[in-house]
């Protein structure tokens, strides 16, 4: 199941432009904790701690505690980072409050078992993901870290689908009403190699040196017979 991360913040007093402006030039990365039919919790963090969550990837599927000094915890998603469009820092930061009870939706990454054995990329099969993740809804205690599918038997031409995930517990896939693909294992790519045409014949040249004498000149040159 996915780990619940533990994420430090303060407490904001006002919400607009200029109260987040006023949260930068002190450093920190104004935010937001919503949702759950409540009002809204204003908090500041610090903007090491958003860049290391950042930096891990798959950030939108991690569960978080948000803890407000001074204030409430917050069990929450990280659904949205705004960054600056020259410096790219974050400069806001939303989060989803998860209601007790309640399905989330979320994504999940695929991680792939025994590609080094599988039948079909031993023969020269390319992987190629057509979903590097999957949607699903999921109790927010149970979310899992990621979905895994084994290759071992996996051969050229084959589909892996929905129901080729091992370990899908409770989740419910966002797309229903079919087994829908993952990914495929591809036919290698021939690439037929063109021999290169022969440079054409230059054409003779007219005139000057070097040139082809047309018949009569030829003729018109060549000595008398003696009668």
């Amino acid at each position: 199941m996915v780990q619940t991360i533990r994420i430090e913040a303060e407490a904001r007093g006002r919400a607009g432009k200029g109260a987040a402006r006023a949260t930068r030039r002190e450093g920190l990365v104004p935010g937001v904790v919503y949702g759950a039919k409540r009002e809204a919790t204003l908090v500041a963090f610090d903007p090491r701690d958003i860049m290391k969550e950042l930096h891990k990837g798959s950030w939108q599927s991690h569960v978080y505690d948000v803890v407000v000094k001074d204030g409430p915890t917050e069990r929450a998603l990280l659904r949205e980072v705004q960054f600056h469009p020259v410096t790219d820092r974050p400069i806001h930061i939303d989060f989803q409050r998860l209601a007790p009870g309640a399905r989330i939706r979320i994504k999940v990454p695929v991680v792939f078992k025994h590609e080094d054995s599988c039948p079909g990329l031993k023969a020269g099969g390319v992987l190629n993901l057509v979903r590097r993740e999957v949607e699903v809804l999921v109790d927010p205690e149970a979310v899992p870290e990621t979905f895994h599918i084994d290759l071992a038997e996996a051969k050229i031409g084959d589909s892996i689908r929905w129901s080729a995930i091992m370990d899908k517990a409770d989740a419910k896939p966002v797309i229903t009403g079919r087994d829908f693909v993952v990914a495929t294992i591809a036919p290698p790519t021939v690439v037929e190699e063109v021999a290169a045409p022969a440079p054409a014949a230059e054409p003779a040249k007219k005139g000057g040196k070097g040139a082809a004498k047309p018949a009569a000149a030829a003729a018109a040159a060549a000595p008398a017979k003696k009668k």
